[in-house]
């Protein structure tokens, strides 16, 4: 520094002081009053040059603040013009003033751009990834974060989908893709793979919008399976109504006992169709909402004391007995409380259906410690356990199957539709929970649903484990 003051006083002093040595040298001036102008002129030039150096550093250090954070550049650039003392640092100041403030109007205006498209990011409602040119997830907005978590870079290692965006950055158009996705729930996907512009074309960046298909999918699916379903399980009861239609308006028109016998069994044919209709239209209801998790919170102790109060005429009739264990604290889960009552109601039913005569059945809820066999986060635990014949074990891993029946002939002799379990499986994995059945040969059944306590982190893939 001290280099750069002298250099800037020899400079501004220099010229003036040189003409006096020539002067002096010609004998046009006395030396005497020459060497005390060139010192004043020398003592000149080191205030202006320093007096300049100061101003300039300054506002080198305003800079410098500003470029480090510490102190907004329009405020520092600001008190530097309102301390220089040459004119030149003031007008330079000034400049620097201005530029300022221009350019903070058009970082503000540029922050003000970057969080409006942050937020409408955010909030699209369909699944949005950044990826950078090495194919690296850099950002992923809110409906991403929610559908799949930490489980994006298993999506994006769909063959389907890797391929369609090396497609649209080669080509530099947008690129679709039907992929499958089996991250938490299995989930049917239209991915299209938009590439950004860049410079560079190595470079690009790449945007990838998940379109979540499965609700159109599985409407579809629904419509075809129970147009299918419907016409086969209906054959039946409709084949015996139409019979005993005609005998009864045949042989037995003269018959009154007959007639009695007749409309009887039609009755329970009919009550068996409504059944049959209910359930599927229930089955159909439930796998469309399957993706889409509930939202309301639900305490599962009174629910339970409520369907074993609603149960104590069928279990009287029987002969039988509900024995309800909860414990003391609240067991709340984020849950559709319909479709609980109606999980817990399908499985006591079949309890109180197949279940010995006189029977005590258990129906409970508790709060399992975390472990090998349930996942980590808490959760509470609903088993209902008959005294049954129990069911033998090839049979278990299909019993949520539609229409599958251990007994058919018992299962329609006690008015079951064979859907029952079908619905508990799905109604289970639209709440993210696990569902286990246990069954020892003349010994009894233990059907177990496994539910995530309200608050609880990330559900983890649904499961449904036969033991």
């Amino acid at each position: 520094m001290r280099r750069i003051l002298l250099l800037a006083a020899a400079t501004l002093a220099g010229p003036p002081i040189a003409v006096l040595l020539v002067l002096v040298a010609w004998n046009v001036a006395a030396p005497g009053p020459a060497l005390m102008a060139s010192a004043v002129l020398l003592a000149c030039g080191l205030i202006v040059a320093g007096i300049w150096s100061h101003d300039l550093d300054a506002l080198s250090g305003a800079i410098r603040r500003a470029e480090l954070g510490t102190e907004p550049l329009v405020a520092a650039a600001a008190s530097r013009s309102r301390t220089a003392v040459l004119p030149p640092m003031d007008r330079l100041a000034r400049e620097i003033d201005s530029l300022a403030r221009r350019n903070a109007a058009r970082a503000t205006q540029l922050s003000r751009q970057r969080r409006i498209d942050e937020a409408i990011v955010e909030r699209l409602p369909d699944p949005l990834i950044l990826l950078g040119p090495d194919r690296t997830v850099r950002r992923t907005n809110a409906a991403a974060r929610s559908t799949f978590g930490d489980e994006v870079p298993a999506v994006l290692r769909n063959p389907a989908l890797l391929a369609a965006i090396e497609r649209a950055l080669a080509a530099g158009t947008n690129e679709f893709a039907e992929v499958s996705v089996a991250a938490r729930i299995p989930r049917d996907i239209q991915a299209t793979a938009i590439p950004l512009d860049a410079e560079v074309p190595d470079q690009r960046f790449a945007a990838v919008v998940l379109s979540d298909r499965t609700r159109d999918r599985a409407v579809d699916r629904i419509r075809a399976d129970f147009v299918a379903n419907a016409s086969h399980e209906l054959r039946t009861p409709l084949a015996s109504l139409i019979g005993f239609i005609d005998t009864l308006r045949g042989p037995a028109a003269a018959d009154p006992p007959a007639q009695q016998r007749f409309l009887g069994i039609m009755s329970e044919q009919a009550a068996r169709m409504n059944r049959l209709i209910d359930d599927l239209l229930s089955l159909s209801r439930i796998e469309i909402e399957e993706h889409h998790p509930p939202s309301a919170s639900v305490d599962i102790n009174p629910l339970l004391t409520r369907i074993a109060a609603a149960f104590e005429p069928r279990l009287a009739g029987r002969g039988m007995s509900l024995n309800v264990e909860t414990p003391a604290a609240p067991c709340v889960v984020v849950a559709d409380g319909d479709q609980i009552a109606q999980v817990m109601q399908n499985l006591v039913d079949n309890a109180c259906k197949y279940g010995k005569q006189g029977a005590t059945l258990s129906l409970s809820a508790a709060l399992p410690s975390p472990g090998a066999r349930w996942p980590s986060r808490p959760g509470v635990l609903i088993t209902v356990t008959d005294q049954g014949p129990g069911i033998p074990r090839h049979h278990l891993p299909r019993l949520t199957e539609r229409f599958y029946r251990v007994d058919a002939g018992r299962s329609r002799a006690v008015g079951g539709t064979g859907l029952g379990l079908a619905i508990v499986k799905h109604i289970v994995s639209r709440h993210r929970g696990q569902l286990v059945i246990e069954s020892d040969e003349g010994v009894g059944t233990s059907v177990r649903v496994w539910l995530p306590l309200a608050g609880s982190a990330t559900p983890a893939p649904v499961r449904e484990r036969p033991e």
